[in-house]
């Protein structure tokens, strides 16, 4: 695959062929790469969460992250009602270092204060923390391990 470079963007994942480009690169990632058993890495959490997309200007997927709200995330934030869970932030190999990730996280905190949310939430595997940090969040509470990955739990105020 050739090397991608901007223009892209982002956009909300409603279209069925978005959504499949989603879990597609999610499945690249997460599956291919960091060899996460594919029986967790999708949940019964996606059918009802936000998902987002970035796209080169050809229209390749070149990212994917997902915003839990209400119910579902209130056990990735212990409870807070007005705060949502980042989680499933995914960037193809060809795209990392673009800043796909960084604008992936951006237009999720867009969607969760369109939501009307005050915070969000995410668990962050250790060596992104550095990546989270730069974009404003927190770290707090313990490392513990998610898919035989150490992480922390972070949160950013909107």
């Amino acid at each position: 695959m050739t090397p991608v470079s901007a223009p892209y963007s982002t956009r909300r994942a409603v279209e069925e062929n978005d959504l499949s480009a989603c879990f597609q690169v999610r499945k690249n990632v997460f599956v291919g790469e960091q060899q996460v058993p594919e029986e967790i890495e999708y949940d019964a959490y996606d059918a009802d969460a936000v998902h987002v997309l970035a796209v080169a200007a050809d229209g390749s997927a070149l990212g994917t992250g997902r915003l839990l709200h209400g119910s579902a995330a209130e056990g990735k934030t212990g409870g807070a009602e007005a705060v949502g869970s980042l989680g499933r932030l995914a960037v193809t190999r060809e795209a990392r270092g673009l800043g796909v990730g960084a604008a992936l996280v951006r237009a999720i905190e867009d969607e969760a204060r369109a939501l009307g949310l005050t915070g969000v939430d995410l668990h962050a595997q250790t060596h992104a923390l550095g990546f989270y940090e730069r974009l404003g969040y927190v770290a707090y509470g313990p490392e513990f391990p998610d898919a035989g990955m150490p992480h922390r739990a972070m949160r950013r105020t909107l």
